[in-house]
């Protein structure tokens, strides 16, 4: 089997599709699709290429049984542009290969993320890492888009000032503020893809690295379109039960009562109530 190329991808590499005020998504290059990921599952016994409906039902069964290392021989890379607050959450992900600017040898952009009015809100009373669906004063929302940017104008302008009196530029950035926006190359297998576009795209993930995902989600459906159709139906729109719940799910359906109490349960129906809304 030759390189892959796929119509649908080509027509979108090397595009820019914006996110957040000032960042971006761009497919650089891809190697592989769906029918690597099969060729490669059937290797071990020679199978040339079978029909859609067959490599479709490969491709479902690797991922429900947890088969995961054929998606391992499509490999994506992306050049994205994001905040330093939402790059630092993804990489998290240490399965990547990661060249990100660096503020020691490229003087940085004038460039910060200002969320927009609707984004803005109130601390969670019952997240700790997230935010209230309470709705916030129009005026305050105002004020907070005011406050940010006056202090990145402040801190960009200080940066400034010391570069143009030759200060190391390893020592004039260090206190650009997590709103700037940096750029890497980010590579990054299907297997690890699909780890990492199962959490950023939670609803319970930071909306500000979760429209990355979203984006990506879009481009790489582009290259493997019955892989990441499986992907949504055994893996993001899944819910995972504990040993214990399971237990309590199989009592309630044959009509027995609950045995779960107190945050356990609370827990267990979280997740049936999620689920309906997948």
């Amino acid at each position: 089997m030759g390189h892959s190329i796929i119509p649908e991808a080509e027509a979108v590499l090397d595009k820019e599709f914006p996110v957040l005020d000032k960042g971006f998504v761009r497919l650089v290059d891809y190697m592989g699709s769906d029918e690597r990921i099969v060729q490669s599952a059937r290797v071990s016994y020679g199978s040339g290429t079978k029909s859609f409906r067959e490599d479709k039902g490969l491709i479902n069964y690797l991922l429900r049984n947890d088969h995961t290392s054929p998606f391992e021989q499509v490999v994506f890379t992306f050049h994205t542009k994001m905040p330093i607050f939402v790059a630092r959450q993804w990489v998290r992900h240490r399965t990547a290969r990661v060249n990100e600017i660096s503020g020691r040898y490229s003087v940085m952009k004038n460039e910060f993320y200002v969320p927009a009015a609707e984004d803005i809100a109130f601390q969670s009373t019952d997240n700790k890492q997230g935010r209230s669906e309470e709705e916030i004063p129009a005026e305050l929302k105002v004020k907070v888009r005011e406050l940010l940017e006056a202090e990145q104008n402040r801190v960009y302008d200080n940066y400034t000032s010391l570069l143009e009196e030759n200060v190391a530029r390893e020592l004039a950035r260090i206190n650009l503020p997590l709103s700037l926006y940096t750029e890497w190359y980010w590579q990054m297998d299907l297997k690890n893809m699909f780890h990492f576009l199962k959490l950023r795209m939670d609803e319970h993930a930071q909306m500000e690295i979760r429209v990355y995902a979203d984006e990506i989600h879009k481009l790489v459906s582009k290259v493997c379109p019955i892989a990441m159709e499986a992907f949504d139906n055994h893996i993001k729109g899944s819910v995972r039960f504990s040993a214990a719940e399971l237990d309590a799910l199989n009592k309630v359906m044959a009509g027995e009562a609950n045995p779960l109490k107190g945050r356990d349960l609370e827990r267990f129906e979280s997740k049936l109530k999620d689920h309906k809304q997948l």
